[in-house]
């Protein structure tokens, strides 16, 4: 029965921004295990969203491409370090051209020694210690399989508005660190999570929206979950 309500109910929503045209993304991954088959089930439900899916090293030689032009947006559950000089030029200047960007989960960790990736984001999973205004900081925490209520803190953001708080089974992380600029979307109270794990950013002409949450099927199987990957993308794209 919870299937088909989810069907339903992404048909419905499907219908509604069909006005504004099916998105296309690209999806990258690389990096770091996850369950493939309900993670691409999940994009997979969302109607009105068609997708390529790229792994890593292959989608940084991509960013220069013209290839990028058919794309409304990315969507990011990577987890990589490696990137050259011209790679992230070229992934600047889509940014500033105004590719939406969509982070999910442990993409908040890649490329830790890129020190304008943190601008991008919108803030940092620190994997070591780190020295911010003259004093050392401890590195990020995560916690695995742990119940995390999520609160809605800005109701009338496009991507939430209509949104009623919930509560996932996933994957915290702690003590990471969010920029002011950053435009918080969700939070939660659990002890070991940073309070801000969903926000909005702006680099560019560039909007980009970070979801914390989202680390297996528990996530990837939620209508809350779902909803709020699938307004990302529609958000991101729109220029």
């Amino acid at each position: 029965m919870r299937s088909i309500i989810i069907i339903l109910f992404f048909t419905c929503l499907g219908t509604v921004f069909a006005q504004s045209g099916k998105k296309n993304i690209l999806v990258v991954t690389g990096g770091h295990d996850f369950e493939e088959g309900p993670f691409f089930e999940m994009f997979e439900s969302l109607k009105e969203v068609t997708y390529t899916h790229v792994t890593q090293p292959m989608a940084n030689t991509l960013y220069s491409s013209s290839e990028m032009d058919k794309y409304d947006a990315i969507v990011f559950y990577d987890m990589w370090q490696a990137i050259e000089e011209d790679q992230k030029e070229a992934f600047v200047r889509l940014l500033k051209d105004g590719k939406g960007i969509v982070f999910l989960h442990h993409s908040m960790v890649s490329y830790q020694e890129w020190p304008e990736f943190i601008k991008i984001l919108g803030g940092k999973y620190h994997a070591l210690p780190y020295e911010k205004e003259g004093k050392m900081v401890s590195e990020s925490t995560y916690k695995h399989d742990v119940e995390m209520k999520v609160s809605i803190e800005d109701k009338k953001h496009f991507i939430t508005k209509g949104m009623k708080d919930f509560t996932l089974f996933d994957e915290t992380y702690g003590n990471f660190e969010v920029l002011e600029s950053s435009h918080p979307l969700l939070k939660t109270d659990h002890a070991e999570s940073s309070p801000v794990i969903g926000w909005t950013n702006t680099y560019g002409k560039a909007r980009v929206v970070y979801l914390q949450p989202g680390h297996g099927p528990q996530s990837f199987r939620d209508v809350n979950y779902r909803l709020l990957l699938f307004k990302s993308i529609h958000w991101v794209s729109a220029r």
